[in-house]
C-alpha cells in the first residue's frame, strides 16, 4: 500500500512549455548546458544548472550558484511563464519515441514510503552529488527535477489513464531531439479519488532513474521534520515529486563500457586471459549482444563476440547473475584491475542511445578498448529491489528521459 497524492504543480503557462522544458541537470556538463541554452532564456536549466550564468571558472558547489538558481526560480515565477494550479491535481506526462509511447502520472509519494522501503532503491548514492541536489531543493523550496518511479502494471490504473487522455485535451505538446511530450490535467475530484485508490493498492514503487533527487528530497523533509518537531505530515515537505510509470511502458537500454588501457597485457595476453571465462569468436562488423551472458569486445579497429561461460557466475543470485556483474568479476576486475566502477578513472560508460559507433570512436581515441552489453531487464530491476540488493553501477540506461520544469512541485 503506497501513498500517492495530488499535488499543486507549477507548470508551464500555455504555450510555453517547449521553451521552458529541459533536459535533467545531470546528463550533460556545465559547457555542454552553456551551448545547449544560447538563445533560450526560458530554458530550465538556468535553474537546475545555474552556474551556466556565472563566470565558467566558479565551481559548482559555489554558494553564488544555488543563489543564481533562487534568483532565476523567482524571476521565471514573476514573469508569468509558469502558474501554479488553485487545487490540488494529478497529471499525465506521455513520451513517445520511435512510435513507442510510454505514459505515467505526475503525482507526489510519501517521504515515509521511501524510508520505510515501500519505494524500492537498486543503486547507492555518491555523498557530493546527494549534497548538491540538497542545497538545490532547500534554496530553492522545491523540487525541481521529477525522479522516475516504476510499477507492477496495474490495469485499473492504466486504463484511468487512457481514458482520461482519450477524452481530454493536452495542456502541452511538442517534439524535440525525435520525442514527443504531452500532458494533461486530471482536475476531476472523482478521477483523482480513482487514482489515489489505486495507488494505495499498489504494493511497492521502484525508483528506476534519480536515486540522487530521491535521496536528496527525503533528506531536505528530515531535516525540515526536525527543524519542525510539531509537524503533522501534510506538509509538502513530506511528499517529493515524481512521474510514475508502468513496468510495462518502460525499456531499459543497453549501458556500455570503455576502458582506458589493457592493464599493461598486450594485446595476445589479454585475449588468452579471456579464454579462461569467455569463448571468443571475430565478427566482420558491430557486435550488439542479442542475448543475456553475450558481449562485444572492440580493440585495434576489430569486433569480437564474446560468450560467458557456465560455471562464471550463480544463477541464484540475482545480482551476480547480471552481464554487468559477469563482465565486472570475470574481466573488467580479475583482467584489466578495475577494482571499484564507481571510482576507477580508468573505465568510463556509454549509454546505448549513443549508438556502439560511439564505441569504436571511443576506444580509438581517448580509450582502448570497448565492451558492448546486452540491456538490463526490468525484470531484474524489480527482482533486484525486492530483495533488497543493490546493482553494480551503470546497470541501467532509459530513455527517453523525463524533461524538467514541466512539472515542479512547491514545498512552501
Amino acid at each position: 500500500m503506497t501513498k500517492v497524492k495530488a499535488f499543486r504543480a507549477l507548470r508551464p503557462s500555455p504555450g510555453y512549455a517547449g521553451q521552458i522544458a529541459a533536459p535533467p541537470y545531470d546528463v550533460m556538463n556545465s559547457e555542454e548546458a552553456r551551448v545547449m541554452v544560447k538563445d533560450k532564456p526560458l530554458s530550465f536549466l538556468h535553474v537546475d544548472k545555474a552556474e551556466i550564468d556565472l563566470d565558467p571558472s566558479i565551481n559548482v558547489y559555489d554558494n553564488a550558484v544555488y543563489e543564481k538558481a533562487r534568483a532565476n526560480f523567482l524571476a521565471l515565477r514573476s514573469s508569468g511563464k509558469i502558474l501554479k494550479d488553485e487545487t490540488e491535481c494529478y497529471y499525465i506526462y506521455r513520451l513517445t519515441m520511435d512510435g513507442c509511447a510510454q505514459t505515467g502520472i505526475v503525482a507526489c509519494p510519501s517521504v515515509d514510503d521511501y524510508l520505510n522501503d515501500k519505494i524500492k532503491k537498486h543503486e547507492l548514492t555518491m555523498a557530493d552529488k546527494e549534497a548538491d541536489r540538497i542545497r538545490h531543493v532547500d534554496i530553492l523550496d522545491a523540487n525541481t527535477g521529477p525522479i522516475f518511479l516504476t510499477h507492477r502494471p496495474d490495469k485499473a490504473l492504466s486504463a484511468i489513464s487512457a481514458g482520461w487522455v482519450s477524452g481530454h485535451d493536452a495542456i502541452f505538446s511538442f517534439t524535440v531531439d525525435n520525442v514527443k511530450h504531452e500532458g494533461w490535467i486530471v482536475d476531476s475530484p472523482e478521477t483523482i479519488a480513482e487514482i489515489a485508490a489505486c495507488f494505495e493498492r499498489i504494493p511497492a514503487l521502484y525508483i528506476a532513474d534519480g536515486h540522487h533527487r530521491c535521496a536528496s528530497a527525503v533528506r531536505v523533509a528530515q531535516k525540515r521534520r526536525e527543524a519542525n518537531p510539531g509537524y503533522t505530515g501534510d506538509e509538502e515537505f513530506n511528499y517529493f515529486l515524481a512521474v510514475i510509470f508502468p513496468s510495462d511502458h518502460l525499456t531499459i537500454l543497453d549501458y556500455n563500457r570503455v576502458v582506458k588501457d589493457l592493464n599493461n597485457l598486450s594485446e595476445d595476453k589479454f585475449l588468452e586471459k579471456i579464454k579462461a571465462s569467455f569463448d571468443i569468436e571475430s565478427a566482420s562488423g558491430i557486435v550488439k549482444p542479442s542475448a543475456k551472458h553475450e558481449f562485444g569486445l572492440f580493440l585495434n579497429g576489430a569486433w569480437r563476440r564474446l560468450r560467458a561461460r557456465k560455471g562464471k557466475w550463480n544463477d541464484d543470485d540475482h545480482v551476480e547473475r547480471l552481464d554487468v556483474s559477469i563482465l565486472q568479476n570475470n574481466l573488467l576486475g580479475p583482467i584489466l584491475g578495475i577494482d571499484d566502477p564507481r571510482k576507477n578513472k580508468r573505465i568510463d560508460f556509454v549509454g546505448g542511445m549513443r549508438g556502439l559507433a560511439e564505441l569504436e570512436r571511443r576506444a580509438n581515441t581517448d580509450m582502448a578498448v570497448a565492451f558492448s552489453m546486452y540491456p538490463t531487464t526490468l525484470d531484474d530491476l524489480l527482482d533486484i529491489a525486492d530483495a533488497g540488493k543493490i546493482m553494480p553501477p551503470k546497470s541501467t540506461w532509459f530513455e527517453p528521459k523525463l524533461l524538467s520544469g514541466l512539472f515542479i512541485h512547491d514545498l512552501a
